[in-house]
């Protein structure tokens, strides 16, 4: 695996660093790199996995394989068309959410602690919209910018031990969602009833990096419906 830094300042120009990251994968891709497996976008790298073998057989010496590889990047990554890329300027994906408290764990907390009440909390939420930045943690766990400052909050000083799959939470400056059931330390708001993870589709994964989302508030009985 290569790591590549691509963008610097991150904190300071998110949207900027993650089109640069998103541009980088695209030149790669085009690339067509004998033994790349995959290209992995994060915040500002991007991850590539490869397969050694398969560009010894496609010629590469054995001995030269590793600085081959750094070669084709360098090359790709130096194209004038570099970082021409899909912004996420497609229409938004929706993502319906119940913030009852059955499914809020730490909505009234997390409200508490950024002197809103729980309404208000809800539709900072769901006015703002999102940037998948990366997908990580767990399969298909979209990390999401563009949050309100106000909904900022720290990650829990004990995680749980299993948050449900679909639930929706706050770590940080980000907002995310858990796919599966797993241990985690985000706070958690709501619930989503979409499966953001089948693995017996292609891509199995619901959201990647670059998507844009919005999240809209539903109903108990609107949640009830979407799982039967």
């Amino acid at each position: 695996m290569l790591l590549i830094r691509i963008a610097e300042n991150f904190d300071a120009a998110p949207e900027d660093a993650l089109n640069k990251v998103l541009g980088a994968k695209r030149s790669l891709e085009v690339a067509k790199i004998p033994g790349v497996i995959e290209i992995a976008p994060a915040y500002a790298t991007a991850a590539i996995f490869y397969d050694p073998v398969r560009a010894i057989d496609a010629g590469v010496p054995a001995e030269e394989v590793v600085g081959w590889f750094e070669r084709r990047i360098r090359e790709a990554l130096s194209k004038e068309d570099f970082g021409r890329a899909d912004r996420g300027e497609k229409t938004p994906i929706e993502i319906p959410v119940c913030y009852e408290s059955e499914f809020a764990f730490d909505l009234e907390d997390l409200a508490r602690r950024a002197g809103l009440d729980l309404e208000e909390v809800v539709d900072l939420h769901c006015g703002a919209e999102y940037r998948v930045h990366c997908v990580g943690f767990t399969a298909g766990f979209p990390f999401l910018g563009g949050m309100p400052r106000k909904l900022a909050t720290p990650r829990r000083d004990v995680p749980r031990k299993a948050i449900p799959a679909g639930s929706v939470a706050i770590g940080g400056a980000q907002t995310g969602i858990y796919p599966v059931k797993s241990p985690g330390g985000w706070n958690v708001i709501g619930r989503t009833p979409l499966r953001l993870f089948d693995p017996q589709k292609d891509p199995p994964a619901l959201l990647r990096a670059g998507d844009r989302v919005r999240f809209r508030s539903i109903t108990r009985e609107e949640f009830e419906r979407s799982t039967t």
